[in-house]
């Protein structure tokens, strides 16, 4: 519950336009009035709430192990949640996999169609280019794909499409840590990395779109090759070290087995990944400076826990020297962060349509 000038003060945008943008949610039904607050000089200052139910969206994440598709209201909440681990699905499966579910994901949520005003798409950049394990030849298709006509019918709404590290990281700048941090890197660990950087409460994309691109920094393997971080802070780094032992790779939502020898992959991989990214993230604490590193993607919280605690106390040696080194954490919406962040998109649109003009 905020008033006009709160929101100012914290989005860094203008009076007059905070107050354009507030009119016009409050016309769509988006936002509604909540009392006077007084104490204050001045005449009292209308206090204003966010309308949950005066939209929905459906976003949808599609990466090389899964596909993900939940359903959002207005205030962020997740109302339904569909999923489905798929390894490299292609484009007619994924539009499949949509149109199979869309209805039930609808009645999940109690929400009906005509109610959904956009829907967002979030996948790696490069799906098809990037050669991660596993990767088919004919997953090249992806790059000549038309993303929207995937999704077209049979809503017929609008769709926006945004890498999954941005997505996830401007989902967590609106409805996660960001609230607090205005500035900070997240570090998504999905079948590769990715990142996004927020920076005074925006999203930077920078000159090419491709800002965070972390996963492409190389460190040295164990054999002093140099590789990409990728290939070792991945779902596929841990693949990697599951298929050597000879376990199956890694299942989204399965609890942490007590297998004694899964229980020591997990160790081994934990400590790969905390000393792969000590270098990187002093380089990006000192070129940019965030409040906070937040990291998220489907690993299991204790997972994600413990990756992030010992990476802060690697940090504390490796970026001894450096003028600032920002805390590691765990993402507040660290599961479905993407695909969260896509369903928000449509949102923003909404917020800021006719600001341009």
């Amino acid at each position: 519950m905020l008033t006009k000038a709160e929101l100012a003060r914290q989005t860094g945008l203008a009076h007059p336009t905070v107050t354009n943008i507030t009119r016009r949610l409050i016309e769509r039904g988006l936002l509604r009035t909540a009392g006077m607050q007084r104490g204050g000089r001045g005449q009292p200052a209308t206090r204003l709430v966010i309308n949950a139910e005066g939209a929905h969206a459906i976003g949808i994440n599609v990466d090389r192990d899964h596909i993900t598709m939940v359903l959002a209201d207005f205030a962020g909440t997740v109302k339904a949640r569909l999923d489905q681990d798929v390894a490299f699905a292609l484009p007619e499966q994924v539009r499949g996999f949509y149109r199979r579910n869309l209805d039930r994901l609808l009645a999940m949520a109690g929400v009906a169609a005509e109610a959904i005003t956009g829907i967002g798409l979030a996948l790696p950049d490069g799906l098809g280019v990037v050669d991660l394990p596993g990767m088919p030849g004919d997953y090249a298709q992806w790059s000549a794909t038309n993303l929207e006509g995937l999704f077209a019918e049979p809503l017929g709404s609008p769709i926006f499409i945004e890498n999954d590290a941005a997505a996830a990281a401007i989902g967590e700048m609106q409805f996660g840590r960001g609230q607090r941090e205005q500035s900070f890197f997240y570090v998504l660990i999905s079948y590769g990395l990715g990142g996004g950087l927020v920076v005074g409460g925006q999203h930077d994309r920078g000159a090419d779109g491709r800002s965070g691109e972390i996963g492409f920094m190389t460190v040295p393997s164990d054999t002093g090759a140099m590789v990409p971080l990728q290939s070792v802070v991945s779902i596929a780094g841990l693949n990697k070290r599951l298929a050597a032992a000879g376990r199956p790779p890694f299942a989204h939502g399965e609890a942490i087995s007590a297998d004694p020898v899964q229980q020591r992959i997990h160790d081994d991989w934990i400590e790969e990944c905390a000393r792969a990214l000590v270098q990187p993230l002093v380089a990006v604490n000192l070129l940019i400076n965030p409040g906070v590193v937040l990291v998220g993607g489907r690993l299991p919280m204790p997972l994600l826990e413990r990756l992030t605690q010992r990476t802060n106390l690697l940090l504390r040696s490796g970026g001894r020297d450096a003028p600032a080194i920002a805390p590691v954490m765990p993402a507040a919406l660290a599961e479905d962060a993407s695909a969260v962040g896509a369903a928000l998109l449509s949102f923003d649109d909404l917020a800021l349509a006719g600001e341009a003009g």
